[in-house]
């Protein structure tokens, strides 16, 4: 299959490829409910050291840029209570935490959260930490030139390979709530 954004060797269907993905992000792709099939979830297979955006898109091509989004993980507090929560904005922008985020999660205090609870509370790789499979009480907070795009990459669990998802679908997330200005 040719991949729809993009020019990469191997892309599968990712139910046809569960192996490849973390257990929580297969698990998603099992019991995908979406308006979206799952077949157009699609896994490309790609160099785990070329994983972070800059490096990535050198590699892979600068105009994916406009067609990538990054998925980290913020804690936000208010007197002892911590919320954690995952922010989807494009890979050319940064997420507003102490704005869109600290407001929208009702927080005092908002700051991303650390490798190691990003890591151990999602069961991904950090660098590779994706929206889909993400702990079912989390807040999923995707900016809305996310959504607007026909197909978005993303991470896939892990710092080896990527997810092709039309926009659409990160909106039929359980928990997602869709925000203009997340990403700035």
């Amino acid at each position: 299959m040719r991949a729809p954004i993009g020019d990469f060797d191997h892309a599968t269907p990712a139910p046809d490829c569960l192996d490849e993905l973390t257990r929580p992000v297969a698990d998603a792709v099992r019991q995908w409910s979406g308006s979206v099939p799952a077949e157009q979830i699609v896994y490309v297979d790609t160099n785990p050291e070329w994983a972070d955006t800059s490096v990535f898109l050198e590699h892979y091509g600068k105009d994916l840029l406009d067609r990538s989004a990054n998925c980290v993980v913020v804690a936000g507090k208010r007197g002892g209570e911590t919320t954690l929560a995952a922010c989807v904005v494009l890979s050319g922008t940064r997420v507003d935490v102490n704005g869109a985020v600290r407001r929208r999660l009702g927080a005092r205090k908002a700051s991303f959260a650390p490798m190691e609870v990003a890591t151990g509370e999602t069961g991904m790789e950090y660098g590779g930490i994706t929206p889909l499979g993400l702990p079912g009480s989390w807040p999923v907070l995707v900016d809305s030139s996310v959504v607007d795009l026909p197909c978005v990459l993303v991470g896939s669990g892990r710092r080896r390979g990527k997810l092709l998802v039309p926009g659409k679908a990160f909106a039929e997330l359980a928990n997602a709530v869709v925000l203009e200005g997340l990403g700035i």
